[in-house]
Order: structure tokens, then C-alpha cells, then sequence
């Protein structure tokens, strides 16, 4: 494994990432997977308040001398506060939960337009301060998703130690981007990235022109291999973080990671990813990474699920998503009729998606007939 130094923490951290938001279902499958990473190079583990389940899990991991092993880093879901005390209750709980005394990084979490504002509301970046102070954290960070311009405002905001983007092939130009990226290695800011493979629509479901570009590509790597080893090029970007589902999948990204470094790209590379990128822009109908952020619905409307429809039958061509649209959403009432147009999930969605008209579209092409 390759490691970087994170920025002024001095943290030296494994260039692989263990993201902890979609375990496997097995609780006893989750704990070896994280302790399969710490006892193989891995030592960045994050997780987040939200997770459901998720931190009482890495806490159960990091028992018999794990926590020493691992640099853990957690996030704080500012939205939820109705008062200035909340904040520490909540970091007060998610030491309970992680059986930890301390958090190595800890995270004001997705910080778009609506969660900074509460955020400045409740002096949540002086409130890192002050749990620096009292030991319960030692170092302050944010994780962004939003507009670029937007992004400005939050890396100013604040003397952050590290921040954590959404980057990958595709989203060069989206939310903060290469740009942002930059922006924050020119302040002396570390980047940790999440996201890698679009919560895996990257390579879920390939569309038939990248599947036809593969099979001319220059090198042996598979996808995900393509999709890390572009990120793991870039000396600016010194975690990837990635979930995974299966022990093989994390063995998997150990391997790349321990041979991908930076500046280990070739022209050649870089020509193919372009071409990678054009093949994919024009597969996606939306592009929902299933996050959940949008959710829960007041009406029921199962977003991700319906959009994941929609994207599989634009990707394959196939009727099946149609026909599991219409059995499994319409018939159980959570299907895009049931919009009311309240905005609420736009609100939250960190990929800025018009979701309400794209609900609408999905509806139709799903054969739902027209929502007018």
C-alpha cells in the first residue's frame, strides 16, 4: 500500500480508503472486511452519523486493538441540529458508537448551499475548534457536495485540514471538480475523494460503446482499475475512498492501490480516458449515484430506485426495468405519480438533479404515461 501525508495533520494515511456506507448485509461479513483492510495497509477508515448502522459496526471492528491501527474519520450531520448543543451530542454519541475516545478526522458532513448556511447558523466550524481543544476530536474537515461556486464559499470559510470532494472520470466539471481540487492543494488543503465510481453506476451497468471501447484499450485494467488508477494519478488527491461489498472486491482495490502512485500515467492513458469519458456522457439519463440523501420522501416516492430504472433501461435497451417499475413502484404506490412537487429532495440532493422533472420523464419512459 501506498501512503500520502495528509496535509498540516501529519497524518500519514493509506492512498486506499475503506468507505463504510453500503456494508454487506452480514454484520460478521462487515467486521472482517474492515479488519481484512486494517491488517493489509488500509489504516483511512470513514464513516459517517447518517450511516445507518454503519458506525456501530466500525466500532465493533476496531475492538481488540484495531482502533489503533486505523485513522477514523467520521462525520457530523449538522442538517439534523435544532440547537447549538446538538452538535456535541452528536459527536457524544458517535464515540459511544465507535468505542473510541477521540476521532482522528472528523467532518462537518455534505456541506451544500442549505447545510453551510446551518452551519454558519450554529458555529459549527468554532464548535471543531472547541472539540479540538477538549480532545474529542483532532482534526477538522468538511465533506462538499454542490455547485463550484458555492464550493469557494466553504473552502474560505474556514481553516479546514483536509476536504473531501466527489471526483471521477465524469465529474470533472461537476460540483467542486478538478478546479476544486486544485483550489485546495494551492491552499494547502488536502483532498480526500468519495465517489470513485458514481456508487459503483460506473461499472454496474456498462452501455455498449465503452464495453466496444474496452476491448481497444492499452492496457489490461478492468474499469474500476481505469476509474482508480485516473484518480490515484493525481498527486493533488491523497485518499480514494470506495466501498465495497464482498471481501474479493476489497483485495481487489488493495491490489491496485498498492501499485497505482502518482504521475504514473502515460499520454496514452490520459487519451484513453478521454475517449472513456465521451462514451459514457451520452449513456446516463440521470445522474443519480443512489446516495439516498433524497430520501425519506414524504409521499413514498422511491427516487434512487426509479432512477436506477431509468438509467438500466437507457444503458441496456431492455424491457425488464420497465415492467419492474411497473410491478414493484406502481402497484406498491412509491412510483413518480405520487410527486407532489414539495422540492424537499432537490434540497438535499448532492448532485444538484432537477429530480421533480426528472421524475416525471423517468415515469414516462418507464412506461408510466405522462405526469402532467
Amino acid at each position: 500500500m501506498h501512503y500520502s501525508v495528509l496535509g498540516s495533520t501529519g497524518l500519514e494515511v493509506s492512498r486506499f480508503g475503506l468507505g463504510c456506507m453500503r456494508f454487506p448485509e452480514s454484520e460478521a461479513d462487515s467486521i472482517e472486511m474492515v479488519r481484512y483492510a486494517l491488517d493489509h495497509g488500509v489504516n483511512y477508515i470513514d464513516t459517517a452519523y447518517s450511516y445507518e448502522g454503519s458506525e456501530l459496526i466500525v466500532g465493533k471492528a476496531l475492538a481488540g486493538g484495531y482502533r489503533e491501527k486505523a485513522v477514523l474519520a467520521t462525520k457530523c450531520p449538522v442538517w439534523k441540529a435544532e440547537r447549538p448543543g446538538d452538535l456535541e451530542a452528536f459527536l457524544d454519541e458517535e464515540l459511544i458508537r465507535l468505542k473510541t475516545d477521540y476521532i482522528d478526522v472528523y467532518l462537518l458532513h455534505d456541506m451544500n448551499v442549505l447545510h453551510w448556511e446551518k452551519a454558519l447558523r450554529w458555529e459549527a466550524p468554532e464548535f471543531l475548534d472547541r472539540m479540538i481543544d477538549k480532545g474529542k476530536i483532532r482534526h477538522k474537515a468538511c465533506s462538499f457536495h454542490g455547485p463550484y461556486d458555492h464550493f469557494q464559499k466553504v473552502l474560505n470559510g474556514h481553516d479546514w485540514e483536509m476536504i473531501q470532494i466527489q471526483l471521477n472520470i465524469l465529474d470533472e466539471n461537476n460540483q467542486a471538480g478538478l478546479q476544486g481540487l486544485k483550489d485546495g492543494a494551492a491552499k494547502g488543503i488536502p483532498a480526500v475523494i468519495m465517489e470513485p465510481l458514481r456508487g459503483g453506476a460506473l461499472t454496474r451497468f456498462v452501455p455498449p460503446p465503452v464495453r466496444k471501447l474496452m476491448k481497444w484499450s492499452p492496457r489490461s485494467w478492468s474499469l474500476v482499475e481505469w476509474a482508480f488508477r485516473y484518480l490515484a494519478d493525481k498527486p493533488e488527491v491523497k485518499v480514494v475512498l470506495s466501498g465495497t461489498n464482498e471481501l474479493s472486491q476489497l483485495k481487489e482495490n488493495i491490489r491496485i492501490f498498492s501499485e497505482a502512485v502518482p504521475g504514473h500515467f502515460t499520454d496514452e492513458d490520459r487519451a484513453f480516458i478521454i475517449e472513456l469519458q465521451e462514451a459514457y456522457r451520452e449513456a446516463f439519463a440521470v445522474p443519480c449515484t443512489e446516495c439516498g440523501y433524497c430520501l425519506p420522501c414524504p409521499e413514498g416516492v422511491a427516487i434512487p430506485e426509479i432512477f436506477a430504472h431509468y438509467n438500466r433501461k437507457k444503458l441496456t435497451k431492455h424491457w425488464i426495468d420497465g415492467l419492474l417499475y411497473q410491478r414493484n413502484n406502481i402497484q406498491s404506490s412509491t412510483d413518480a405519480s405520487r410527486c407532489v412537487e414539495c422540492g424537499r429532495c432537490e434540497e438535499r440532493c448532492p448532485q444538484n438533479i432537477d429530480i421533480m422533472a426528472k421524475l416525471k420523464e423517468a415515469h414516462k419512459k418507464l412506461g408510466g404515461g405522462r405526469l402532467d
